[in-house]
């Protein structure tokens, strides 16, 4: 029996890597005459960038954010041999929102699927919901550590139960003598306390800090140790806020020589000498929703007496007398728990006793068979064909998503408009406009694959817009390479685009701070919205609008503004269309697909039957023209289409194919309906050479955009506008496939 497992994997400290590899070897030399010996492999989910030295076991590695690398990993699983995959999940280690990026994987897969489920949420959003649905309805079987976790998915989550298995967190079979542990740590005078595991404000290790100085009055040899690291995503965020806090807390308190904190993430052999050693163990976690606690089975596991919170885990393994319960947050009741078991030490071996006996079943040896059994139980079951889905838009066909031109192009003023081919040409200065798409794609680049370059140039971006915003609200374009402004107001176009990109960042800030600015400038302009003529410029701000109020519903005096907005381009489209010419003028010119896909955004939030049934109108009827033939035929730019004129072929522009890639991709949002992604493909491979002229307009060199077609051939400038237009339809593409998986 051939085994893949994919999951975090030592040395990468993580507490499920650390399960993973526990499961690995119990399975491997499991001894069950039941049992099936097991072979393997294992498929490691790296984080943020960083590399580890992986032991041999491990054969292919997922960085979290590459959507390709999870393709890859599929294609590699089906053509190991492998009989059957487990997977260990938990939303915080895959990439994409909510961990969606495991889904593509998943549909890959040829073989059985066994799921673990460390985490299962009572109340979970949309997305967390449709994603762990999703990923139960391809499993064979589900794997839970709790039975409360059974009645979540039975309930919660529509998951049958028949198709659930409980088997318990497994714990090493390292036994240590309590005595000689204490010695050999040289705590053979001490009563220790003990808590361990990744440290973080949900811990409430405060609570246990807090509830020191009532004890130590009757026991002043009293210990608390609390073992571990800073969680690693804690530590990217808010650094060592937390444990500083823990410090001043024991400072203030006259507690230092009462509590010891090992900032260390030690192996199990050490880990279980220090829990040997403890006298009691705490887990004084602050709210109820925990399914499964690694820390705590360990506990039970050597035998240790376990005072806790009652989280949902805790309140199910220390039942029937094998540990003792303390309410959330209540300094006061855990003093006085700590004073009974010290002073009574036959009411505290009881304790130790019972969860020793108990511990004596959870050994990762018996948890291996539970495992080992369930899949030479699946293997037995006549194979089960499973509709796939089928793929439509693959990844894998792509480049790998880069900024390397755009960090080219970008100094610390902003993106430079023009190059030279791929160099910048500094002689042409910057503008709004391409700083405005600027700021949009790396938004959505760090919020779809939490690009560290990306935050990294935004506030760039952000300071440029800030900086030509004039007193009333609307912007300058142009700035020289010597920061002299060359206009006193830029092009209706350029406000419309900046509105779009404020609006998004109102909706995806990465933090606080980019937030308040981009709600400042955006409120600025807002006086002008009412003002702007260009239908193109009114689209842009709708979109902008629209993500706007996406995070803020309430808002109803832009809700109002929108539908205003809404209703200016119908009327525009009332008095230009026909029956043979749906369109909002006379002649289509550039960026076409801005027109129906801010109707398609409006419509989201507005719910307007009119508005919607002009978007999908004029989508359709620009669809007619633009892909009638199987590939993408933008709309030339040197003459533009006239009604009842000749379309013009040349001057094709990279911002044409972004509007189309848009408009599918929020139709397909709008309408569930998946041939606009397919649509939506088909245009994005205008980029890569599906097109008029054949030839690609991405560099793989440089990897900027051409700037487009002409009579000679491909423009080879690859200015900020073409490479921001290529960077994000690639982002839409990733998105809309994500999108496509988490869809019914």
């Amino acid at each position: 029996m051939k085994i893949a497992y994919i999951g975090t994997y030592p040395p990468r400290e993580c507490g499920i890597g650390t399960f993973t590899q526990n499961l690995v070897h119990s399975m491997r030399s499991n001894k069950a005459p039941a049992a099936q010996l097991s072979e393997g492999f294992v498929i490691a989910l790296s984080d943020h960038g960083q590399t580890y030295p992986y032991p041999q076991e491990v054969k292919l590695v997922i960085r979290q954010e590459e959507q390709a690398d999870y393709l890859e990993a599929a294609n590699f699983i089906n053509h190991s041999g492998a009989d059957l995959c487990i997977l260990e999940h938990e939303f915080g280690i895959f990439g994409g929102q909510n961990g969606v990026y495991i889904l593509p994987l998943l549909h890959k897969l040829n073989i059985p699927l066994v799921v673990t489920l460390h985490t299962i949420l009572k109340t979970p959003s949309y997305n967390e919901k449709a994603v762990l649905k999703e990923i139960c309805k391809m499993a064979n079987k589900i794997v839970v550590m709790s039975r409360k976790a059974i009645k979540f998915l039975t309930t919660i989550y529509g998951i049958p139960k028949d198709k659930i298995a409980f088997i318990e967190h497994g714990v090493p079979d390292i036994q240590f003598d309590q005595t000689q542990s204490k010695k050999e740590l040289k705590l053979e005078n001490k009563k220790i306390l003990l808590t361990f595991g990744f440290i973080g404000r949900n811990k409430g290790i405060e609570t246990v800090i807090k509830a020191l100085p009532k004890v130590i009055t009757e026991y002043p040899d009293i210990l608390y140790m609390v073992l571990g690291k800073t969680h690693p995503n804690i530590l990217r965020h808010s650094g060592e806020e937390y444990r500083n806090y823990l410090h001043l807390l024991v400072k203030s308190l006259h507690l230092s020589d009462h509590v010891l904190f090992l900032n260390e993430f030690i192996d199990q052999q050490e880990l279980f000498k220090y829990l040997s050693a403890c006298d009691i163990y705490i887990t004084p976690y602050l709210n109820e929703a925990q399914i499964t606690s690694g820390t705590l089975s360990y506990a039970m596991g050597v035998g240790c007496a376990v005072i806790s919170t009652p989280y949902w885990h805790a309140t199910e393994l220390l039942a029937d007398g094998r540990g003792r319960l303390f309410n959330f947050t209540d300094s006061d009741e855990l003093s006085t728990i700590f004073i009974e078991l010290l002073s009574n030490p036959d009411v505290l071996h009881d304790l130790q006793k019972k969860a020793h006996d108990y511990g004596r079943n959870i050994t990762w040896p018996k948890t291996g068979e539970q495992y080992a059994l369930l899949a030479k139980n699946i293997l037995a079951e006549p194979a089960v064909l499973v509709v796939k889905k089928e793929t439509i838009v693959d990844p894998l066909l792509l480049p790998p998503f880069l900024l390397t031109h755009i960090k080219r192009l970008t100094d610390d003023t902003g993106i430079i408009q023009h190059a030279k081919f791929g160099i910048p040409n500094l002689k042409e200065g910057y503008c709004l406009d391409d700083n405005a798409r600027a700021l949009l794609m790396v938004l959505m680049a760090y919020k779809q694959k939490k690009d560290d370059l990306a935050l990294e140039l935004s506030p760039i971006y952000l300071s440029y817009i800030h900086y030509m915003q004039n007193k009333d609200g609307t912007f300058r374009n142009f700035l020289s390479f010597n920061r002299n402004f060359l206009d006193q107001v830029g092009s209706e176009d350029s406000f419309g685009r900046t509105i779009w990109a404020l609006g998004y960042l109102l909706g995806n800030a990465p933090n606080d701070a980019y937030y308040q600015t981009g709600r400042l400038v955006f409120f600025d302009a807002a006086p002008n919205f009412e003002k702007l003529k260009s239908i193109r410029s009114i689209a842009n701000t709708m979109i902008g609008i629209s993500y706007y109020l996406r995070n803020t519903p309430g808002d109803d005096g832009m809700t109002e503004r929108l539908r205003n907005l809404a209703y200016t381009l119908i009327k525009h489209y009332q008095e230009n269309s026909t029956h043979e010419w749906k369109w909002f003028e006379s002649l289509l010119a550039y960026d076409n697909g801005i027109l129906p896909l801010a109707l398609l955004h409006s419509a989201e939030i507005l719910n307007d039957d009119t508005i919607t049934k002009t978007a999908l109108d004029s989508m359709n009827f620009l669809t007619s023209i633009t892909l009638k033939d199987g590939y993408l035929s933008i709309i030339g730019n040197k003459e533009w289409y006239k009604k009842d004129g000749e379309r013009s072929m040349f001057a094709q522009q990279p911002i044409d194919a972004l509007a189309m890639i848009l408009m599918y991709h929020q139709a397909f949002h709008l309408t569930k309906d998946k041939e606009y992604l397919n649509k939506l493909y088909t245009s994005f491979m205008w980029f890569l050479g599906e097109n008029d002229l054949r030839m690609s307009l991405y560099d793989f060199e440089t990897k900027g955009c051409c700037d487009g077609f002409e009579n000679y051939g491909v423009n080879r400038n690859q200015g900020a506008e073409s490479s921001l237009a290529y960077l994000i339809s690639h982002l839409t593409v990733l998105q809309a496939y994500e999108e496509f998986y988490k869809s019914d």
